[in-house]
């Protein structure tokens, strides 16, 4: 058996490592030398403003230096900071608690799990564009009392007044669209947690939050880490949605930081500090990523 494993193992392994080699890391590698260049995404421009080789229009950290200097940058990096810690708590939350439901539910339990993960399946913009038209209809005839065609746009409007509430309304969207697939990740964990504790539990006179507390959270730390680290990356790399709710807007403190890059390229062209933001967007999203999986691990070795 394992000779037969250790002959077809490369062959069958090869194709997804020469897709994941072109598609992934050489392009990342390239996007970090350009970050490093005066890039204009068909041409090279050096210091002294003509076109050149790479080599000749190398800048060095000038790239780098610009894209901190960008309002737009930094503000749209606060913005998705903010918005994927709301994120991560509330979409953990309603998703352990579909969780609980779905698992304390004895008959039709496939049709509430397919009912909750439903959303996942809906691409980026279809999304966006259905809550845009919710927000901007539904809400607004709900709390103006707007008959037919409403002038007033609802999230138009509340963003105009104080631009956080944009936040609230993605985070809607992303609550649920998200908390479905991570139910089932949770529904998996619960299914791993053995009977026994809580009859064991029982006994020893524990009541229903003790039980939630003291079992089913630490027994869950493994499915914590997955989601966790689901959700942070997801968050941070929200585009779609965003470009729809806010038709593209390019105020920074309208957008999410991944929007950031495509402004960046859309409005001067300069592909080089743009590549530059997306490395330093990489770099903070990886630390975050890394530092979650490592202390949510190291719970995990407490709890065994």
């Amino acid at each position: 058996m394992s000779k037969l494993y250790k002959k077809w193992f490369f062959p069958f392994v090869l194709p997804a490592f020469a897709v994941f080699l072109i598609v992934v890391l050489i392009p990342f590698i390239i996007g970090i030398f350009y970050s490093f260049t005066g890039w204009r995404g068909s041409f090279f421009m050096g210091p002294n403003g003509r076109t050149t080789n790479p080599f000749e229009a190398f800048l060095g950290l000038k790239n780098y230096i610009a894209a901190f200097k960008q309002e737009s940058f930094r503000s749209a990096f606060l913005f998705s900071v903010k918005f994927t810690v709301l994120a991560v708590i509330a979409v953990n939350v309603v998703a352990l608690a579909q969780a609980l439901l779905v698992n304390a539910i004895g008959k039709a339990v496939g049709i509430f799990r397919a009912t909750f993960f439903l959303p996942n399946l809906l691409g980026g913009l279809s999304l966006g564009f259905i809550w845009l038209f919710i927000f901007n209809n539904i809400f607004t005839k709900v709390l103006f009392g707007k008959e037919g065609v409403i002038p007033i746009k609802f999230l138009t409007y509340m963003t105009d007044k104080d631009p956080n509430k944009l936040m609230f309304a993605i985070l809607i969207m992303a609550v649920w669209q998200m908390s479905g697939y991570m139910m089932v990740i949770y529904t998996t964990g619960l299914a791993n947690i053995s009977d026994d504790y809580y009859e064991a539990a029982s006994i020893d006179g524990a009541n229903a939050f003790q039980k939630f507390f003291k079992i089913t959270i630490p027994m869950l730390m493994p499915s914590f880490t997955i989601v966790f680290f689901l959700v942070l990356s997801r968050c941070f790399m929200l585009l779609d949605q965003n470009i729809a709710l806010t038709n593209n807007a390019p105020q920074g403190y309208r957008m999410l930081a991944a929007q950031v890059l495509k402004v960046t390229n859309d409005t001067n062209g300069n592909y080089g500090i743009a590549q530059a933001e997306a490395v330093i967007f990489f770099l903070v999203v990886a630390a975050i990523s890394i530092t979650q999986t490592v202390i949510l691990k190291g719970k995990e070795v407490e709890m065994q």
